[in-house]
């Protein structure tokens, strides 16, 4: 269907609006990457839930004892419904920390899922819940194997159950019932993310 001049437009800022997402939070640019969120926006992720200004405390206070969180995007897709929108962008997270004495990368792979809102104007991001399709850890020399906890790893949902395992060692207490590539979880967010494009409250 061909989109008007209105739409691709819609379309474009709101492309870059995650594209900014990613590289001002990853920069610590925190004044900048606040301009995303509406002030009522949530971010959902494994260790922090709560409101965008929640999530930037959170991640200074992250940042300052030396957590390593980076995110590098790929492809997006992005669904209008006038006012409102529901962004897909392939993702990868890529977290750096010390797991039973070795120093390892999780590296997880999944889609950002965003619903946003143009709102006086301007587009915001309202809700951001990841979708967690898979993940695995290396250590970061060659040859360094952790002897991870198979019972604690194994609690975790398959998606992220090595960047669960981690971030669980370095102290922060992880959702275990996000969405993953099938399930009932991602089945119910592509619901409510219909019922959004249709008007319905989040």
């Amino acid at each position: 269907m061909t989109k008007t001049a209105a739409e691709i437009e819609d379309d474009r800022q709101i492309r870059e609006l995650l594209q900014n997402w990613a590289i001002w939070r990853d920069a610590g640019d925190w004044e900048r990457f606040r301009s995303v969120w509406h002030p009522d926006g949530r971010m959902m992720a494994t260790w922090t839930q709560g409101t965008g200004d929640e999530f930037i405390e959170i991640s200074k206070a992250a940042w300052a004892k030396g957590v390593n969180i980076l995110h590098f995007l790929g492809g997006i897709s992005v669904d209008l419904a006038g006012a409102r929108a529901i962004a897909q962008t392939k993702m990868t997270i890529s977290q750096r920390a010390e797991v039973e004495g070795v120093a390892c990368d999780v590296l997880c792979t999944g889609r950002f899922y965003d619903f946003l809102e143009k709102r006086a104007g301007r587009w915001g991001i309202v809700l951001r819940q990841p979708i967690y399709e898979k993940d695995r850890m290396d250590p970061v020399t060659p040859g360094a194997v952790p002897a991870l906890d198979r019972a604690l790893l194994e609690q975790f949902p398959v998606g992220y159950r090595h960047l669960a395992y981690l971030q669980t060692r370095i102290g922060y207490t992880v959702k275990r019932d996000m969405p993953g590539l099938k399930g009932p979880e991602v089945e119910a967010l592509y619901a409510r993310g219909a019922a959004w494009l249709e008007g319905a409250p989040l």
